[in-house]
């Protein structure tokens, strides 16, 4: 048997639900001060968790508050019982959001700390908050009264049945975490396929990756096939890289004065170009005695791939119109034909690695 209801026990209730209400307006204005103040940090965590407390903290005020008030109500067992559970798994089903929000938010922000860009790996996100959403799950029925027992023994069944209709899907969410896992592959790096494809990873998702090349043409390339194939990564181990140059100057050239040229052009584009590295140290290397000149290789410093288009168009201009200044010589290809009495010259390409193009010089009688 209850008691009757009395006006105290209304006041009583009022009381409780009010301090609830007004603890919760005192709990968010404190978490939006505490927000500004996470926002002036280089830390993104501190933002993600603040904002996701101010959800969960004036609910669990405003819980309170109610249950209290239900406890000072002359409410019979199963009534209190169930006001209590009604409570609890509220607040259990806003914790959860809350502990998903802020784990993902975490990962991302880990994610971004890594690759340096502003995209992020949407698939440690996605697992992330799928997992949290289902232990959440799993804890409120606990909370109500029913056994996940059975529940997991049919989600351990039908889970091997899914992963044997799913092999394909699977390997390619197994192999994206495989990728991320071992950092062979970030978002934001530049990378080249065997296959041909190049482009800079914009997101690694839980079943495909996705690559902008230069053309801003998007490149979808399956987890699974990606992990398979030969692939070159250009930002790993260092985003700095060198690109090779190859020139060739004529035989009556002073090599001393050409080396001492070039290397002036390439440390006035290595400092002058946006892309360039400064402090890159100019190298001039003769390596071949051709046909018509001698060859050899400038090697200029970048400081990401897609700069070595732009600073190698900048260096050719500059070196060729300080040559043209400087009086040196840069031979074109020549091709030889003999002509003899009797004979047709049939012309054939050289064999040999010196070689130039277009270079061809030989005689066949008919």
């Amino acid at each position: 048997m209850t008691r009757e209801l009395t006006v105290d026990d209304l006041v009583r209730a009022g009381i409780a639900v009010a301090a609830g209400l007004l603890a919760a307006l005192a709990l968010r204005m404190l978490l939006r001060w505490l927000g500004r103040k996470a926002e002036l940090t280089r830390w993104r965590g501190d933002d993600v968790i603040v904002d996701a407390l101010r959800m969960v903290v004036p609910l669990a005020a405003i819980a309170g508050g109610v249950a209290s008030a239900a406890a000072a109500l002359p409410l019979t067992r199963t009534v209190q019982h169930t006001v209590n559970q009604v409570l609890t798994v509220l607040l259990i089903f806003a914790a959860t959001v809350s502990v998903a929000r802020v784990v993902a938010g975490l990962v991302q922000s880990v994610t971004q700390s890594r690759s340096g860009v502003a995209g992020s790996a949407t698939i440690f996100m996605n697992i992330t908050r799928i997992l949290v959403l289902a232990i959440g799950f799993l804890v409120a029925l606990q909370t109500l009264g029913i056994s996940i027992a059975p529940l997991l023994t049919a989600l351990g069944v039908g889970g091997l049945a899914v992963a044997l209709a799913l092999q394909d899907t699977l390997a390619n969410l197994f192999a994206g975490i495989h990728i991320l896992a071992s950092r062979t592959v970030q978002p934001g790096d530049y990378i080249r396929l065997s296959s041909g494809e190049e482009g800079y990873v914009e997101d690694i998702n839980w079943r495909q990756t996705t690559v902008r090349e230069l053309s801003n043409n998007l490149v979808v390339i399956p987890n699974g096939q990606l992990a398979k194939t030969n692939m070159t990564n250009y930002m790993r181990p260092e985003q700095k890289l060198t690109v090779l140059v190859q020139v060739g100057v004529s035989y009556d050239s002073d090599l001393e004065h050409v080396e001492r040229v070039t290397t002036e052009v390439v440390a006035e584009t290595m400092k002058e170009i946006t892309g360039a590295v400064p402090e890159h140290e100019p190298a001039v290397r003769f390596h071949t005695f051709g046909d018509s000149r001698i060859g050899f290789t400038v090697i200029l410093g970048v400081g990401e791939f897609s700069d070595q288009y732009r600073i190698k168009h900048e260096f050719i201009k500059r070196l060729h119109r300080r040559y043209r200044e400087e009086g040196i010589r840069i031979p074109s290809p020549a091709r030889t034909v003999a002509l003899q009495q009797g004979s047709v010259v049939i012309p054939q390409q050289r064999g040999t690695e010196n070689t130039e193009p277009g270079e061809m010089t030989a005689a066949r009688p008919v």
